[in-house]
């Protein structure tokens, strides 16, 4: 009886499997009321020159930017796929983790054969470190694996040889660097240290008798971790270590130290292992380094900052130990503005890709038996995705402007550059990960597809959150400079001068107790209430600790117990220095349509930033009915910015071929044809 059942369920199958699919005869099957893709483009108008909003954003170095995007797209090694009628760039993330490894740097290697590095090290100046960070951010467009592995080389050992070290350090290192005749890795996280870097384990000694120095890893948490490029590609490191001399610890310093060999054998003394797979950056050979008594030549200090004499003697031109640790982390800063330039980006990329997508893609009827409805023509899908795009643009202005001042830097400046940079790294990549996330939903299931690439970024770019110093901790370092300021200022009774805090030498602003639409979007309002929130948060925040380190607590706990008002004052001076970036690029336009949509852009910037943040409520700056009018004029704006919304991802300048699938014809792309 079982074997009847199995042969008549054999018959079945095999008839289902080899017949033909009849003919449809389902009328509301063809291909006459079945969904026909139509480009954004077809019924979206630009109100605006996108080409001037681009030079806007870009700000620099536009052609070569272009030039680099057509260098990607003439190479099979940026994995070219044709979908939907055009042909798309992006890394292949179904390859294994070693094949990830080796494109990148094979990508590497032909961007060094057109001369795309060509002065990264080498040449100095504004305009050469623009082309640099211009050129870097298209890496990364492209992924953020190959921007990754060029910062490691570039920005952390190049730059650590250039700013710690001295003419010989220059002259043997920096045009091999430049060149890929070295190979460098940046050694500075410890399995038991990240962020705090003056916690530091790994000791190195200095021996007179042969003028070397000796590196030693003296216990499981002073292993280096997280070390890009040390797995497989970097033959020399950057190692961050305490120096130990005559039995006095004189704190971090900087030293080169080979890994490899020029075969790739790891060298004696050494030992190195990988980190293995992770959530994403899978292009990265991140490891992890021990030293076993490695001896190093004397010259092998980057000795900029301090030195050891031949004789074993210690120098130094900085005397106390907390300014010497600042001078060694200070040429560090790079990094963040890097981070925060990639990270906008990123975000940028994310918007073009849900905003084209929902252009053209539809879903539900208002009116019974009426056509289906776009998706960005639904308020609530304008809310979720039209701030963001109001912020990213904001934060395009304020990364531009700390490129600039960083370019431009002097003595004087360092100091706001570190700070300013630090509640920018923070503030950006938070901001780009909630934007790629809300991207990642508002595409729908299209979203989980890397080839759409807003999902997968997700987890490449989350380590931006934590790398080159954790976001929570440079929240704090900002709100603690602040408060330096502030009590220094008092006490020796001179004005504010500096970090933006000019505005508090002029009366605290009296907001009006109605708001108006105009009054809403007017500059000198949200320039107002800005300040107003800043001020008061820095007010409460140093007369809360003072109160408390009267009774005796130390200023270091204090700032520890008021972190959450800590937390509200930095992100305060954070948005208002990004508000002031807008302010000042749309102050230089000429009247017209460009800056007419950069005032609605800014407005939205403004307003979704003061409806977010339960501070001005919760002190009382507005009121509840405040509050409500905030949240309906961004409503408001959303419907005002929806006619623009496609001319705004155009003026990104980001080429076709870099967004994905789902940003053109998706129906094609995913067509039984395209298979």
């Amino acid at each position: 009886m079982s074997e009847n059942v199995e042969l008549r369920r054999a018959h079945i199958i095999a008839n289902h499997i080899l017949r033909s699919p009849p003919p449809s005869s389902n009328p509301s099957l063809t291909p006459e009321v079945c969904f026909q893709y139509s480009p954004p483009e077809l019924n979206e108008s630009y109100g605006f020159e996108v080409k001037e909003m681009r030079k806007l954003l870009d700000g620099h170095n536009l052609e070569e930017r272009d030039w680099l995007y057509g260098l990607m797209m003439q190479s099979n090694l940026f994995n070219p796929k044709q979908r939907g009628g055009q042909i798309f760039v992006s890394p292949d993330y179904n390859q294994t983790m070693e094949q990830q490894r080796q494109i990148s740097m094979k990508r590497i290697l032909y961007l060094l054969e057109k001369g795309v590095f060509q002065g990264w090290l080498t040449e100095t100046g504004p305009e050469a470190e623009l082309k640099k960070f211009a050129l870097y951010e298209v890496c990364g467009i492209y992924d953020y694996s190959l921007s990754a592995k060029l910062g490691v080389h570039f920005l952390l050992w190049g730059n650590a040889v250039k700013f710690f070290g001295t003419k010989r350090h220059h002259e043997k290192w920096l045009k091999y660097t430049e060149d890929y005749v070295v190979n460098g890795c940046f050694a500075m996280t410890e399995l038991g240290h990240g962020t705090n870097v003056r916690g530091i384990e790994t000791v190195t000694t200095y021996d007179p008798t042969t003028e070397e120095f000796v590196i030693n890893t003296p216990c499981e948490s002073a292993q280096k971790y997280w070390i890009g490029e040390a797995a497989n590609h970097a033959n020399h490191a950057i190692v961050i270590s305490q120096l130990s001399m005559n039995g006095t610890n004189q704190g971090i310093h900087v030293f080169i130290a080979q890994i490899r060999d020029h075969d790739g054998n790891t060298c004696p003394n050494v030992r190195i292992a990988d980190c293995g797979h992770k959530i994403g950056l899978n292009g990265v050979d991140n490891g992890r380094i021990w030293f076993d008594n490695l001896r190093i030549p004397r010259e092998n200090l980057l000795n900029s900052v301090a030195d050891v004499l031949a004789d074993g003697k210690y120098v130094s031109s900085i005397k106390d130990p907390d300014q010497r640790f600042g001078a060694f982390l200070a040429p560090l800063t790079s990094g963040r503005v890097t981070i925060a330039s990639s990270a906008i980006y990123s975000a940028k990329l994310g918007l073009a890709v849900a905003i084209r997508y929902s252009l053209s893609r539809r879903a539900f009827s208002v009116a019974a038996n009426g056509p289906e409805v776009l998706l960005l023509d639904y308020p609530s899908h304008q809310r979720r995705l039209l701030p963001l795009l109001a912020k990213t643009y904001a934060m395009s202005f304020a990364v531009n402007d700390l490129k600039m001042i960083y370019v431009k830097r002097t003595p004087e400046t360092n100091k706001a550059i570190h700070v300013v940079s630090s509640g920018f790294k923070a503030v950006l990549t938070w901001h780009n990960m909630r934007t790629l996330q809300e991207c990642r939903e508002a595409v729908g299931g299209q979203g989980l597809k890397t080839e759409n690439r807003v999902g997968h970024l997700k987890g490449e770019y989350d380590v931006q959150t934590t790398f080159e110093g954790d976001n929570n901790v440079l929240m704090q370092l900002v709100s603690k400079a602040l408060f330096a300021e502030y009590v220094s200022c008092k006490k020796r009774n001179k004005p504010f001068k500096g970090l933006g805090l000019e505005h508090m030498n002029s009366p605290r602003p009296v907001l009006p107790t109605q708001l108006t639409s105009s009054t809403l979007r007017c500059s000198q309002f949200q320039k107002s209430v800005f300040c107003l929130r800043e001020r008061d948060l820095l007010e409460r925040f140093t007369s809360e600790v003072a109160e408390l380190q009267g009774r005796g607590e130390s200023r270091e706990f204090l700032f520890l117990l008021n972190h959450q008002l800590s937390e509200d004052l930095s992100k305060a001076f954070t948005e208002k220095a990004i508000l002031q970036t807008v302010l000042d690029a749309e102050a230089k336009l000429p009247p017209g349509s460009v800056k007419d949509v950069l005032g609605l852009v800014r407005s939205m910037y403004a307003l979704i930033s003061l409806e977010e943040d339960p501070s001005l409520l919760r002190y009382g700056h507005l009121s509840r009915d405040n509050v409500g009018d905030v949240r309906k004029e961004v409503s408001k704006l959303c419907g005002e910015l929806r006619p623009h919304a496609l001319a705004l991802v155009a003026s990104f300048g980001i080429p076709d071929a870099f967004l994905s699938p789902i940003a053109f014809n998706w129906v094609e792309a995913n067509a039984w044809s395209s298979l």
